[in-house]
């Protein structure tokens, strides 16, 4: 995808602040952040379980556009428009219903620091633990790199950070930029043009040119665009920064499916991988199948009690939402999915 041509389509994003906050049965607690986007910080689960928010759903007015609507509630463009098939996302007209993706499996990673979900475009943060406190993770949509300046995977951390960064752009940038017509300066001072946004940490990465920064171009935010850093909305990133200190572990992972319990139902959650890495075996019904019985095998309390439903399983891969979905026969308790909410109060 090309965010430009996004962008020359997108109108401005609105900046009224939600009023109300949203708390799930795991104890979660959506806070305002900024002028726009509701970022969401949910208490970890406990024992095996590693599902943690809900879906939700809201009706759209005339004016929104899908990006419109996954911005104030931390949803990225990729997510909402894999959970919203058939929805336009310029103009999914008054009245539509939209889904929100807000229900997520935690990553296949330590939870400490920071966890990059590439396939995902999401990132998860794991704040130390204080004692007498519940656990906690905060989670934000994300852009990646593109298909042919991808972002690298491993383990990494935060080395520093800076407030109104400069831009320095790379030479094979400028030189990109310059065959395009639109030439680079050697450095871009902090301002309404420097596309790191107004606050910027740089990876351990040999190179030093991998940040995890905002933007002055909100509307690309949760697209595979950047040139290899992860990119963030300038209220998400503004929460972020202030809460990371340096030598913050960053794990940078790329998993398009995950499997996940609530409770004593086992849930499936499939991205499409992104363009330009080689997963054509590894995103597989064969793996998937091999995953799904792995899981029922590690919870010997659950396998005999519950069985897989294939047919789900098949759909859930094929649709790819993003979206967990539960993906056994005769579950032993399914908690609701959906919440149905009210988006007035936000205007």
């Amino acid at each position: 995808m090309k965010i430009r041509s996004f962008e020359n389509r997108l109108g401005n994003v609105l900046t009224d602040a939600l009023t109300k906050t949203l708390a799930n049965a795991l104890g979660a607690v959506a806070l305002l952040v900024g002028t726009n986007a509701l970022a969401a910080t949910y208490t970890l689960p406990v024992g095996t379980d590693t599902v943690i928010g809900e879906v939700q759903k809201v009706v759209a007015v005339h004016e929104d556009t899908l990006l419109d609507i996954g911005r104030r509630f931390g949803v990225g463009y990729e997510e909402i428009v894999a959970a919203n098939p058939g929805v336009s996302p310029w103009l999914p007209g008054a009245g539509t219903e939209v889904v929100i993706p807000s229900r997520y499996i935690l990553p296949d990673a330590p939870r400490e620091g920071i966890v990059v979900s590439l396939s995902e475009h999401r990132l998860f943060y794991f704040p130390p633990h204080k004692p007498g406190e519940a656990a906690v993770v905060h989670t934000y949509p994300i852009s990646v790199g593109r298909m042919d300046w991808h972002t690298p995977l491993g383990l990494t951390r935060i080395v520093n950070k800076r407030e109104k960064p400069i831009w320095y752009p790379p030479e094979s940038v400028r030189k990109e930029h310059a065959a395009e017509g639109r030439p680079l300066p050697k450095a871009v001072p902090p301002g309404p043009d420097n596309p790191l946004g107004d606050y910027a940490m740089r990876l351990g990465i040999p190179g030093g040119a991998y940040l995890i920064h905002g933007t002055n171009r909100p509307s690309g935010v949760g697209m595979q665009v950047t040139h290899g850093c992860v990119r963030m909305f300038p209220e998400d990133i503004k929460d972020l920064y202030a809460m990371v200190p340096v030598n913050t572990p960053v794990r940078l992972i790329d998993q398009p499916y995950k499997m996940g319990w609530l409770g004593g139902e086992l849930y499936m959650e499939v991205h499409t991988p992104l363009e330009g890495t080689d997963k054509t075996d590894a995103h597989s019904l064969t793996n998937i199948t091999k995953l799904l019985v792995s899981a029922t095998q590690e919870r010997p309390d659950i396998s005999t009690s519950g069985a897989i439903d294939w047919a789900k399983a098949e759909r859930t891969f094929e649709l790819a939402s993003g979206i967990p979905e539960p993906v056994m026969l005769r579950p032993a308790s399914v908690p609701a999915t959906v919440q149905v909410i009210s988006d007035s109060a936000g205007r």
